[in-house]
C-alpha cells in the first residue's frame, strides 16, 4: 500500500514547510488587508476565522491537494452509505444516521437501520415524557425527580458535556446526576442526598460487561435494594442502554426497560443514540431533536460543500499542518463560555482515543506525527494558568478559541469583558511583541535605562502562534449540535489523512486486560511471575501497608 508520504502534494507540503517556519504571521496580515475575508467561514451558527494560522493561499491548496490524493470525499461518501470503513472490528460507521430526520434509507445485512433508529427514538420520546410528566413511579409510588446515569467513557463523557452545556435550557423538573469513576466516592456522594424512592438508574454500556459501569450499577442495586427491600423494585428504577439485552435482563432490569445500541455506533460518537437519554430527559425530548437536527446540519455541509470551503475538512488540514508538517505536539481547546466547561475533555477522549495511533490501516508502522495530545480549560480560568506556556515558551501549541455573541446568562458587563479577553488572546498569540517595542513602551513609561535592559528581554513575546477561533451565535441545543458534528467530522478526515483506523480503541484494551489479572493478585499474597519486578513489589507493598491497617484497632 502507498504511504502518505510518497504522495507528491505530501512531499511538496513538507519542503513548504520548511520554508513556512521561517514567516511571520504579521507579515501576512501587513501584506494582504483581505486575509479575514480569504480564510473565514459563515455557517449558520457559527463563524469560524483560520487566518490566525502560519499559511498561505499556496498551503491551503497544497492541502486540498493533500485531501483529494487521500480521497478524503470518496472515505466520506463510503461512511455515510454505511460501508465497513472500520477495517480492523469489520463495521459500518454510522453516527451519522442517528441524527438524519429525513431518514434516507441505509441497509446493512438486509435491515433498514434508519427504520431501527425511528423505533429507538420513538421509544425513548415515550419513555422521557412518562418519567417528566411524572406518569412513571417508583416502588413507593412517589415521582422520579433525580436520574442518575452509570457509564463511562463515551456512555458518560458526551451526556454529561451536553447537559452541562445545556443547563440553562433545563426546566429542572429532573435532576440528572452522573457516576463514572469505580472509585467508590464518587458514586458515594452522588447517592447521599438522594431518596431511593424518587431515583431512576440508566446503565448504559454498550457491551453490558464494562468493569467499572457493572461495578458502580451492582452498588446502586444493592444501594435501592437494601432500602425498598425488594429486589422487584429494580423494573421501576433501572433502565439500562446496551447492545446485550441477555446480559442487562441477567442484571435484573426488565426486557422493555432496555434501549438498544448497535456496533456501528463507536461509543464516543453515540450520544446521539439512546446513550443520549439523560440529555433528554434533562431538556425534554423535543430539545434532544434540536440537538440531532444541529449535527445533522452539520452533517450536510460536511457532505455537500466543496473541500476549500467545508469547515471540518479544513480543521483537519490544519491539525494535520500543524501536528505532522510543523511539529506542533500538543493542541489547545480553550472556551469562553462557562457552558463548554467539558468540552476540552470530551474533545480530547474523542480525538486522542481515535486518532492516537502508531500504525496504518495495514498494520505499517507510520513514520511521521498522528494527532497532536489535547487538554484546554476554560479561557479565563487558562489565562491566569498555563497561557504563559502557550505565549512564552518554546513549544508552539495551536489552539482552538471557542466563544459565543450572546451570553445564556446575560450579567450587566460580564461578558463583554469575557469577549474582550477572548478576542485578545488570539491576537497576542499572533502578533506578539518584539523586544524594540518592549523597550519603547517601557521608556513612554518613564523607566530608567537599567530597569529596561533587564527587563525588556522578559516581556518579549515572539506570536507567530496559531489559532483558530470558533464563534458562535450562542450556546443552544441546534449550535451545540452542530459543534460537536463539526469536530466529529474533523476527527473522521484527520484519520483518513493519516491512513489511521479512527474507529477502534485497541489500546484501551490492554490495560483493562492486565487490570483484570491484577484484581486476582490483590485478593492473593502469592507472588506472580507474570508480572515484572517494579509492578509485583508495588502490589506487595500495597498488601503490607493494607494488612498493617487492618490490624491496627478501629480508635473511632
Amino acid at each position: 500500500m502507498e504511504s502518505r508520504t510518497s504522495l507528491a502534494s505530501w512531499k511538496k507540503l513538507t519542503l513548504h514547510a520548511q520554508q513556512m517556519k521561517k514567516s511571520h504571521m504579521n507579515d501576512f496580515f501587513n501584506e494582504d488587508k483581505q486575509r479575514f475575508d480569504k480564510f473565514s467561514l459563515l455557517l449558520p451558527s457559527m463563524l469560524l476565522d483560520y487566518s490566525k494560522n502560519l499559511i498561505t493561499e499556496e498551503t491551503r491548496s497544497l492541502l486540498i491537494s493533500l485531501a483529494k490524493a487521500c480521497d478524503v470525499e470518496a472515505w466520506r461518501d463510503k461512511m455515510f452509505k454505511g460501508e465497513r470503513i472500520n477495517g480492523t472490528e469489520d463495521r459500518a460507521v454510522l453516527h451519522t444516521a442517528l441524527r438524519d430526520q429525513q431518514q434516507t434509507p441505509i441497509f446493512l445485512d438486509g435491515e433498514n437501520i434508519n427504520a431501527c433508529v425511528a423505533k429507538s427514538l420513538d421509544k425513548m420520546q415515550a419513555f422521557t415524557e412518562q418519567v417528566r410528566q411524572g406518569r412513571w413511579k417508583g416502588y413507593s409510588g412517589k415521582r422520579i425527580t433525580d436520574v442518575v446515569n452509570i457509564g463511562v467513557g463515551g456512555s458518560n463523557l458526551g451526556p454529561q458535556t451536553v447537559t452541562e452545556a445545556l443547563k440553562k435550557y433545563s426546566d429542572d423538573s429532573i435532576n440528572v446526576h452522573y457516576v463514572s469513576n469505580v472509585d467508590g466516592t464518587q458514586i458515594a456522594d452522588v447517592l447521599k442526598p438522594l431518596n431511593p424512592e424518587k431515583v431512576l438508574f440508566i446503565v448504559s454500556s454498550k457491551t453490558f460487561t464494562t468493569t467499572e459501569t457493572m461495578i458502580n450499577a451492582k452498588t446502586a442495586l444493592n444501594w435501592l435494594t437494601s432500602a425498598s427491600f425488594d429486589k422487584s423494585a429494580v423494573a421501576q428504577h433501572f433502565v439500562a442502554v446496551t447492545t446485550n439485552k441477555e446480559n442487562a435482563m441477567k442484571f435484573g432490569v426488565e426486557a422493555d426497560n432496555i434501549f438498544e445500541m448497535w456496533d456501528w455506533v463507536g461509543g464516543r460518537f453515540s450520544l446521539w443514540s439512546a446513550i443520549g437519554l439523560p440529555i433528554a430527559l434533562d431538556l425534554g425530548f423535543d430539545k434532544f431533536i434540536e440537538l440531532l437536527a444541529g449535527a445533522h446540519e452539520m452533517d450536510q455541509h460536511f457532505c455537500q460543500t466543496e473541500l476549500e470551503h467545508n469547515a471540518p475538512v479544513i480543521l483537519a488540514l490544519l491539525s494535520v499542518w500543524n501536528c505532522t508538517f510543523l511539529g506542533s505536539q500538543s493542541q489547545a481547546i480553550l472556551p469562553y463560555d462557562q457552558s463548554l466547561h467539558m468540552l476540552s475533555a470530551y474533545l480530547q477522549q474523542a480525538e486522542m482515543e481515535s486518532n492516537g495511533k502508531s500504525v496504518n490501516w495495514h498494520g505499517e508502522t507510520i513514520s511521521y506525527s498522528t494527532v497532536p495530545s489535547i487538554w484546554g480549560e476554560l479561557g479565563i480560568n487558562g489565562q491566569h494558568a498555563f497561557y504563559q506556556y502557550l505565549h512564552q515558551s518554546n513549544n508552539v501549541v495551536p489552539a482552538d478559541f471557542i466563544g459565543s455573541i450572546e451570553s445564556n446568562t446575560p450579567i450587566e458587563g460580564h461578558h463583554e469583558t469575557l469577549m474582550a479577553n477572548f478576542f485578545a488572546q488570539t491576537q497576542a498569540l499572533m502578533q506578539g511583541v518584539d523586544e524594540q517595542q518592549v523597550r519603547d513602551d517601557l521608556k513612554a513609561k518613564g523607566r530608567t535605562d537599567e530597569y529596561i535592559n533587564k527587563v525588556a528581554p522578559h516581556k518579549v513575546h515572539k506570536g507567530n502562534r496559531p489559532s483558530n477561533t470558533i464563534l458562535m451565535n450562542r450556546i443552544s441545543p441546534r449550535s451545540l449540535g452542530s459543534l460537536i458534528a463539526l469536530y466529529e467530522h474533523k476527527i473522521f478526515v484527520q484519520g483518513i489523512l493519516l491512513q489511521i483506523c479512527s474507529f477502534d480503541q485497541w489500546g484501551v484494551e490492554l490495560g483493562k486486560g492486565l487490570a483484570n489479572k491484577i484484581e486476582h493478585d490483590l485478593h492473593s499474597d502469592k507472588n506472580n511471575p507474570d508480572h515484572d519486578s517494579s509492578t509485583w513489589n508495588l502490589i506487595k507493598h500495597y498488601h503490607k501497608v493494607k494488612s498493617a491497617t487492618a490490624e491496627k484497632p478501629n480508635k473511632s
